[in-house]
């Protein structure tokens, strides 16, 4: 359980578990889901305006935003705002003219269906009749064989009349179905009268499933192939006609298909054409095929940078550019929104019981603790309502009548993302190969804190500690020293430890061109990206230059600009637990990242959170030592420090538990 009772006091709000049981509901059965699909949609409450005027004047529209926060289901409710009168029918006709460009013919909505059944019928009957002649005929072919047999006596005559009556009747029967096939119209698309306006989801369709195809013909000769129109297929475009088409990752399209979905676009209709150059279908193209749909393109903030620019600049000329908020208030209302969320799962699910309370009360916890700021709630909520559906699992394996509190805490530990799951066995394994020392004073030793999952799509953070090693060596080039770091880097992180040779300067008054910096980071196999190690880099610099030692209880995350001051980072809360979790006593984070702190019971008191302002708050908390106190009042000559005193200590008891 995440602590979160100051929280709610510092916001006004009353705590979690005295503002659920003030709500009017003993469980989620007791709430009311609204009908409409856009009703449903939790914290978007300005994409949720545009959709609405967006599916009214038919406008098209880009969502973009991180995994889980609705734009999928904002997509699909704008079908509900579209009229139910406007369908259409698609039919495709042989071309007597030309068989490489089959006809269209567009009707009413469940006209379609009708019209190739009577072309069925008609067909059936005319077959039917051309083929009582030809049996007749037949017929008197094989007795004009038995009359001359019966005159001449021999029998051969009989067997020639069989023999060619059976040879005419194949050929004339196989000539007179292909014909009547010819004629017969083919349905490509139907709808019903009062059905609803289709929303067609194209993500990861490629150009035939898109825009349509032709499919290929292995006999294209010699009497046997078959009619053009019988082997169009109508695209994603086509079957959205009049309806809403989705495509998710829109980037991942090739630019050849959105050209062509541009096209389609500006002209609202599209033939069908085969997509593969060696097919027979290549040599096909129907009439124009309607295709008059609103596009909802979605995609992460990455996507737009894949975007065709004229698809794109289409999109904006002619429809809205939507960017999804994830996170929202931790207010009254927003979080009685988070009850009907946890509902709306239940009653999606059909599979598990409803939520009581406590159970509801857990999950506001949890989407407190997933903003990652204080004040907020999380509006990844596909995540959120993956840990609803594990607690339904738990409460269902045990008989349990509702959902209750303890299993959603059971949920939590089941329900751990593989970034925690591996970041859990690195510090079992760093607990038994001791790569992290937790205890006493070494030199040019610091324990860093990062973040497992930082560039993925979840939600979660998974903290975990790297120690950095610096040491410092007579210089290999006369002209100058070098900093070399060591540990998988990535570019801003490389860029960050090069930032602190200035601060090195400024910090201990000494000309570093005589020397190397080595740093490493120790078992970082995954890599190491981003700023956030920078106090730790210098601290272990200065401490390796100074040879001061550092408290190896203590553990530090923070970026740090050129002049020395600690800016914020991402993550804080995962950190702060990896390094309770490893036996570390104090974390030293930025002052501004206090308010993103909100730690789980199990923590609480078992570390000490320290908000530091600038590297000299950093110095004057994380070394120790009897050469400490000389460094300090260097220092106090060679830097005017802008705060007067250092921050106080606030520990995980007293502090306030934010989010």
């Amino acid at each position: 359980m995440a602590n979160s009772d100051s929280l709610g006091g510092a916001l006004g709000l009353p705590d979690i578990e005295d503002w659920v049981k003030a709500q009017k509901f003993e469980t989620t059965a007791d709430i009311k889901i609204p009908p409409q699909l856009v009703d449903q949609v939790i914290g978007q409450e300005e994409a949720v305006t545009v959709i609405r005027k967006a599916a009214e004047q038919k406008r098209h529209i880009i969502l973009i935003g991180d995994p889980g926060t609705g734009k999928s289901m904002l997509a699909r409710s704008m079908v509900d705002f579209l009229p139910k009168g406007e369908l259409q029918d698609v039919v495709a006709y042989n071309n007597a003219d030309d068989q490489n460009e089959p006809k269209i013919r567009i009707v009413p909505a469940g006209k379609g269906r009708e019209i190739v059944q009577a072309q069925k019928l008609e067909a059936e009957q005319k077959k039917a009749q051309k083929s009582s002649s030809l049996i007749m005929l037949i017929i008197m072919f094989v007795v004009l064989g038995a009359f001359l047999s019966y005159i001449q006596g021999d029998s051969m005559p009989l067997l020639i009349a069989v023999i060619g009556g059976l040879i005419i009747f194949m050929l004339a029967r196989s000539y007179t179905q292909r014909r009547e096939l010819s004629l017969v119209p083919k349905l490509l698309i139907t709808h019903k009268l009062d059905e609803q306006p289709p929303f067609i989801d194209a993500t990861g369709a490629h150009a035939g499933a898109l825009l349509g195809d032709v499919k290929h013909d292995p006999f294209q000769s010699g009497g046997l192939e078959t009619p053009a129109h019988e082997r169009l297929e109508p695209g994603a475009i086509h079957k959205a006609n009049k309806g809403v088409l989705f495509i998710d990752e829109i980037n991942m399209l090739r630019i050849e298909s959105q050209q062509s979905l541009l096209t389609a676009l500006q002209e609202g209709e599209f033939g069908i054409i085969g997509q593969s150059e060696r097919s027979s279908g290549a040599m096909v193209k129907s009439e124009p095929v309607p295709c008059d749909f609103i596009l909802v393109a979605a995609g992460n903030l990455d996507a737009v940078a894949g975007m065709h620019p004229a698809l794109r600049s289409r999109i904006r000329g002619y429809g809205y550019e939507i960017y999804m908020r994830s996170t929202m208030q931790d207010t009254e209302p927003n979080r009685q929104k988070l009850i009907r969320f946890v509902a709306q799962e239940v009653s999606k699910d059909k599979k598990i019981p409803h939520f009581d309370r406590g159970a509801v009360a857990e999950i506001v916890r949890e989407a407190q603790r997933r903003a990652g700021r204080r004040g907020m709630l999380t509006l990844r909520l596909r995540e959120l309502g993956g840990l609803v559906r594990v607690a339904g699992d738990i409460a269902s394996e045990r008989g349990a009548p509702v959902v209750e509190a303890i299993h959603v805490l059971d949920a939590k530990r089941i329900a751990r993302s593989l970034e925690q799951q591996v970041t859990d066995r690195a510090v079992e394994r760093r607990k038994d190969y001791r790569l992290a020392i937790t205890e006493g004073a070494v030199v040019g030793i610091v324990n860093g804190l990062a973040v497992l999952n930082a560039e993925s799509s979840m939600a979660e953070y998974s903290g975990i500690v790297t120690p950095i090693v610096a040491e410092i060596t007579p210089s290999q080039n006369k002209e100058s020293g070098r900093i070399i770091a060591t540990g998988k880097l990535g570019e801003i992180a490389k860029e960050s430890v090069q930032n602190v040779s200035a601060l090195i300067k400024k910090y201990t008054g000494q000309d570093i061109t005589n020397h190397d910096i080595h740093v490493q980071f120790i078992g970082t196999y995954e890599g190491i990206e981003g700023d956030s190690a920078s106090i730790a880099v210098a601290t272990a610099v200065i401490s390796a230059f100074e040879e001061i030692e550092v408290d190896q209880g203590c553990a530090m995350t923070g970026s740090l600009s050129v002049r020395g001051q600690v800016l914020p980072v991402g993550g804080v809360t995962a950190k702060i637990e990896a390094a309770a979790e490893i036996g570390l006593k104090r974390v030293l984070i930025p002052e501004e990242n206090m308010k993103d702190v909100l730690l789980e019971d199990k923590y609480l008191g078992k570390i000490e959170v320290i908000p530091v302002r600038t590297l000299n708050d950093v110095i004057a908390y994380a070394l120790v030592g009897a050469r400490k106190e000389g460094l300090l009042k260097k220092l106090a000559l060679l830097v005017s420090s802008k705060r007067g005193t250092a921050p106080a200590a606030l520990v995980a008891s007293d502090r306030p538990a934010v989010h």
